[in-house]
């Protein structure tokens, strides 16, 4: 079961954001296949930077019991897909999250602007 560790926190930790994402339709429910589209090319863009860093011997996986030992490929683990899957997502999630935070701003902002002011004194 420790083999497992990691990559149960791994998989926690995406069902998080999935639920974020589920609850503001940010990304995966708004867009699946944009989104999937998205987070496949991040996947392979940064499996492959791995695999460069892999052959020039930059990166190489570390030795822990928390990890389950299997390789996708020399030197890269079943959890490094996973994590490159997640913060792919994440940052989708993040962007998306942003970017309807700052739209929000405007219109409230936009809206409140639009209101005629009230005079002093006046009764309710």
């Amino acid at each position: 079961m420790i083999g497992l560790s990691y990559l149960l926190v791994q998989v926690v930790s995406f069902a998080g954001i999935l639920v974020i994402d589920h609850r503001w339709k940010l990304a995966a429910f708004r867009a699946p296949a944009a989104a999937a589209l998205a987070v496949t090319a991040s996947v392979a863009l940064l499996l492959t930077w791995d695999v460069l860093g892999v052959r020039s011997g930059v990166f190489f996986r570390g030795q822990t019991d928390f990890m389950t030992g299997l390789l996708v490929a020399p030197e890269i683990p079943f959890e490094e897909v996973v994590f490159l899957a997640f913060l792919s997502h994440l940052a989708l999630v993040c962007a998306a999250g942003v970017s309807r935070a700052v739209d929000h701003a405007r219109d409230s902002r936009a809206a409140r602007a639009s209101r005629p002011s009230r005079m002093t004194g006046e009764r309710r």
